[in-house]
């Protein structure tokens, strides 16, 4: 059986604070949840939460921006990945689709889209490739849990095999207006 970590007082509760927020910023909703499993008095949570963010070292706003902006840019992921990605980091939904629209405007997902395939399957000729329709269908599986729209991966995929009309038949006409990929 695991040991349970003993309860912290309000100035070792701070101290753990910091020492979370040293090795990776984190949103308002994951330090509660962490010191919440540490703290001796849950009164002493919010007071540390707001001298946080008094001293500037959390930020939701900031932190959210610059997670969408950093995973459109170096991962290449789309939308809905990085939003699914803030939700489960505990950023408040608003403040995440906000964060996501900013750090992808002006941006053509069917390029994003073209990118992540040529970065994820650089060694292979795709055509040949996704002629194979175990492949094609795995391509866009990678594809929408890479959280791209469905119509934009199928005419990604239609550029390099006829095999993707075969993926018509999975995008719904409501997925345009939803927010998350299933």
């Amino acid at each position: 059986m695991g040991r349970t970590p003993h309860k912290l007082e309000s100035g070792a509760l701070w101290e753990c604070a910091l020492k979370i927020l040293s090795g990776r910023a984190h949103s308002t909703g994951e330090i509660k949840e962490k010191l919440r499993r540490r703290a001796e008095r849950l009164e002493d949570i919010d007071a540390i939460l707001s001298k946080l963010k008094d001293y500037g070292y959390l930020n939701d706003r900031k932190y959210a921006e610059n997670f969408a902006t950093a995973r459109q840019e170096n991962q290449g992921f789309g939308k809905f990945r990085v939003l699914r990605e803030l939700r489960t980091r505990r950023v408040a939904p608003k403040l995440a689709e906000r964060a996501v629209e900013a750090a992808y405007r002006g941006k053509d997902e069917g390029q994003l889209v073209d990118e992540f395939l040529r970065r994820k399957y650089r060694n292979v000729k795709l055509d040949e490739f996704l002629a194979e329709r175990k492949n094609l269908a795995a391509a866009y599986r990678r594809l929408r849990y890479a959280g791209f729209n469905s119509g934009v991966a199928i005419r990604a995929l239609k550029k390099f095999s006829r095999e993707a009309e075969s993926l018509d038949a999975l995008e719904t006409p409501e997925e345009e207006n939803r927010e998350e990929p299933e």
